[in-house]
């Protein structure tokens, strides 16, 4: 018998064929999966940049002015709100108050201006600059009034920025005053022998390390410190004084530049105030447009980020483990 070979017919293929065809189909699949997976997180970071685009927009858009010009009152009363710590690079900083200042009085629609105050002081010269603009602004726009209004707390820096108003008015709880300047820091005399530690301060001057908190007082050094806060407080009292006028009863109490605080009842009748209210009173009775458009600049989001990771805890700290400068508090 002769064996012959036989050629395999098209209609059969190999069983090799067939598990490379399938391995081929999987992995195809496989390619065409990824491509969708890949495409589906494309879509999705996209989408997601686009949405933080969007909220970057909207957080630095000056949406202010979009709520005043909708506004469509034939007048209403400006909102000015002094929050917090009067000092550079604070919400209540020198900066903002007077850009809100300026707004609220070139705006032809407000017929009188608030200040909503509630703080406990800060830099005596960011309240300078306030004080000043207030007053300047009054004379160039005389038929705008000023109306300082303190809700919970109008002391000492915040109190000389009120002062600069055509009229002040508080809660009866309200705490009002402390006209007076401090300068705070500490002393560590001694401390660092104790841990083995050794300063070494070179200077150039005899009174360049005035005031070191590692090295003992010095008499002639603290006499001279006291006499810059005392000027610094006579600046204060003649500002308060040429802001109040004949309301102040300074003559009959002049305990009213120690640095005490009062309530508003008991402000009343020492001039400190001139009456008792809240800012949507004194927008209604006294200006007499009872709606109030804030004229406040808001913080950016970076701002308040920035705050919140402690961008000015270092300042601060070497202020205070150190040397503070005089803050009317």
């Amino acid at each position: 018998m002769v064996d012959q070979w036989k050629a395999p017919s098209e209609s059969e293929p190999a069983a090799g064929d067939d598990k490379s065809w399938k391995l081929l189909e999987r992995t195809l699949w496989a390619g065409i999966q990824e491509q969708r997976r890949a495409r589906r997180w494309g879509i999705f970071f996209k989408l997601l940049t686009f949405l933080l685009l969007v909220a970057v927009l909207l957080t630095f858009t000056p949406l202010m002015d979009m709520e005043r010009n909708a506004t469509t009152g034939s007048g209403y009363s400006a909102l000015i709100e002094v929050r917090g710590v009067i000092a550079d690079k604070e919400q209540a900083s020198a900066d903002n108050l007077v850009t809100s200042l300026q707004a609220a009085f070139d705006d032809p629609k407000v017929k009188g201006v608030v200040l909503r105050i509630n703080s406990p002081g800060g830099s005596p010269v960011q309240s300078g600059y306030v004080y000043d603009e207030i007053r300047r602004l009054r004379g160039l726009h005389p038929e705008t009034k000023v109306y300082a209004v303190i809700s919970d707390l109008g002391a000492s820096g915040a109190y000389y920025i009120a002062s600069a108003a055509d009229e002040i008015y508080a809660d009866k709880s309200s705490l009002v005053g402390s006209i007076g300047v401090t300068a705070a820091g500490f002393g560590f005399v001694g401390a660092m022998e104790k841990l083995g530690v050794e300063r070494r301060a070179y200077t150039s001057g005899e009174h360049k390390a005035f005031l070191d908190p590692f090295e003992p007082q010095k008499p002639d050094e603290t006499k001279f410190w006291q006499g810059v806060l005392n000027v610094t407080h006579e600046q204060f009292i003649a500002s308060v004084k040429q802001g109040r006028g004949d309301r102040l009863k300074d003559k009959e109490h002049p305990e009213l530049f120690s640095g005490l605080v009062w309530t508003g009842q008991q402000a009343l009748p020492l001039g400190l105030i001139d009456g008792l209210g809240n800012a949507s009173s004194v927008a209604r009775d006294v200006i007499g447009e009872k709606e109030l458009v804030d004229f406040t600049v808001q913080e950016s989001a970076f701002d308040r980020f920035s705050k919140k990771l402690g961008a000015s805890v270092a300042e601060h700290i070497a202020l205070w483990m150190g040397f503070q400068g005089p803050t009317l508090r």
